[in-house]
């Protein structure tokens, strides 16, 4: 990348230049002189004043511009950083291969369990089991994932995202081996917690790893793929549970086949490099010589962007980091203290995340979801995946949760004086779940993964897998007392007024944060 390095002076900017509009990638000009611009991309700004700034040229002519008003108000300027999709398509795949795992445990559990309980077909002479006893079988990964999301605040930022992906495809891969080869009851429940503290970790690094090393552009569809590769997980499980339920011992297979997958996934992530920015983090926190954690950084990111080995553009891009964080953390300590996730900028970050996460799971999603159909999760999942980085995170938030509210509302009033109507049951189902799919579903761990400060992610994202879980738990384990307690019209009305809570805590706490880079939502929305 080649910098103009003499201050340059737009004076009478071209009408053109306003918010989201077009500007040029033809410009001419000189030092002191009017920028001339024939071709248009994107640049946000409207402003009427003469501008001071530098002028970046980049490959295949694109343009960017730092530059600031003559009234000393800041100006911001779009910038795309040139990367080719074979480069993110790795470091994207194996960390979402944690998410798929994740969903794989739900679907296969349900077809494995009618396996393990059966007298004909178990196996096993172990076969009668108590309610309590069942009941942990398909709960032990959530309780797994409980603790793991608990170890990971305080290591998750000593390991890095790399390794801890490593570590959880192992845990993956021990426990689905242990469940599958499980001689007694004791060795099964063993395996489900084990697969669980893979499920805990996989959903703690997998966002961090893609957020930090994705370019911004195309964060909120990498992100929001990751959560379609669990949806597409949960019918790998359904489709493999029903292939093979008539198997003798049939559950073993259910269980097991997540393995293969988990040893992929390990290699995978094996051979990618170490999060750039978390290398960074590293140095800036004085756990090293910063040139050394520099250089590294530098090698990572012209890896995961298919560069040569210490290209320049990679260069200035970890420089222009190493000042966004300097500039950062200037007057603060180098770590920061245990609890800092739960002070100043990273308590707003986890006000927003850990909201998100826990609407997400008391709007009822454990239980409305149990009821709907996994095809149309996925597709409509697919719509998040496609709208995230062009309509932006607010918009499908507020769409949706208003669409959410109204399902809750029509099934409450199914229940209560509908009920010769089934249609509208299976109409307000099929809202719930699409509005969910292009909201919650995604959106919240989108957010939950770019919203923390650099220094207390780690610990802020586990915060909020914590949540989710622990909310998850809650809802599953509390929703059967309370449709006996309240009814289902009641219940349903219950999870309609949170629903109608959420959307308001969305329209005024919730950020848009479409296009920014991590360091720039740290500085312009936390800040």
């Amino acid at each position: 990348m080649a910098w103009y390095n003499p201050t340059v002076t737009l004076s009478k900017p071209p009408l053109l230049i306003r918010s989201k509009s077009l500007i040029s990638n033809s410009c001419h000009f000189t030092a002191k002189k009017v920028i001339q611009c024939t071709r248009n991309y994107p640049l946000m700004a409207r402003k009427k004043q003469n501008f001071l700034g530098k002028v970046a040229l980049l490959p295949k002519g694109m343009l960017r511009l730092k530059v600031s008003a003559s009234s000393g108000e800041e100006v911001e300027s779009g910038y795309l950083e040139e990367f080719s999709w074979s480069s993110v398509i790795l470091p994207f795949i194996f960390p979402a291969l944690g998410g798929l795992l994740f969903g794989y445990d739900i679907g296969a559990t349900s077809g494995a369990t009618i396996s393990l309980k059966s007298p004909a077909l178990s196996g096993t002479t172990w076969y009668n089991l108590s309610a309590v006893q069942l009941g942990l079988v398909v709960s032990g990964s959530l309780y797994g994932a409980l603790i793991g999301s608990i170890l990971a605040y305080p290591f998750a930022d000593f390991l890095g995202r790399r390794r801890e992906l490593i570590i959880a495809a192992i845990l993956y891969l021990s426990g689905g081996s242990l469940t599958a080869y499980a001689p007694g009851l004791g060795a099964l429940l063993l395996g489900r917690l084990v697969y669980g503290l893979g499920i805990g970790l996989a959903m703690h690094g997998a966002p961090l790893y893609i957020a930090e090393t994705c370019p911004s552009q195309i964060r909120g569809t990498l992100i929001s793929l990751k959560e379609l590769a669990i949806v597409l997980g949960i019918l790998l499980g359904y489709f493999v549970g029903s292939y093979e339920i008539d198997v003798i011992g049939g559950w073993r297979y259910m269980f097991g086949l997540s393995s293969p997958i988990a040893l992929l996934m390990g290699i995978g992530m094996w051979t990618l490099p170490p999060s750039p920015r978390w290398l960074l983090l590293r140095a800036i926190q004085g756990k090293g010589p910063l040139q050394e954690y520099k250089e590294k950084a530098i090698g990572a990111l012209s890896k995961l962007r298919g560069r040569p080995a210490g290209d320049k553009v990679s260069e200035k891009q970890i420089e222009d980091t190493i000042i966004s964080l300097k500039t950062a953390y200037t007057d603060e300590e180098a770590e920061g203290n245990f609890l800092e996730v739960l002070q100043g900028p990273s308590l707003k970050a986890f006000k927003i995340g850990g909201g998100l996460v826990l609407f997400q799971q008391i709007t009822g999603q454990p239980s409305v979801l149990y009821y709907a159909g996994s095809i149309l999760q996925s597709l409509m999942t697919a719509v998040a995946v496609l709208k995230a980085d062009d309509l932006g995170r607010r918009p499908l938030l507020i769409g949706g949760v208003s669409g959410i509210a109204l399902s809750l509302f029509l099934l409450s009033a199914y229940y209560k004086f509908l009920g010769s109507y089934p249609l509208v049951a299976a109409s307000a189902l099929l809202l719930y779940v699409g509005c969910y799919q292009i909201s919650f579903g995604p959106i919240s761990w989108l957010m939950v993964s770019e919203i923390f400060p650099l220094r207390t992610r780690g610990k802020g994202i586990s915060l909020a897998v914590l949540t989710n879980f622990g909310s998850n738990a809650i809802v599953t384990f509390a929703f059967s007392p309370l449709k006996e307690l309240l009814g289902a019209e009641n219940l349903f009305l219950l999870f309609g007024v949170i629903a109608l809570l959420s959307l308001l805590f969305v329209v005024t706490s919730v950020p848009e944060t479409k296009g920014l880079t991590l360091e720039e939502i740290e500085s312009k929305i936390l800040k």
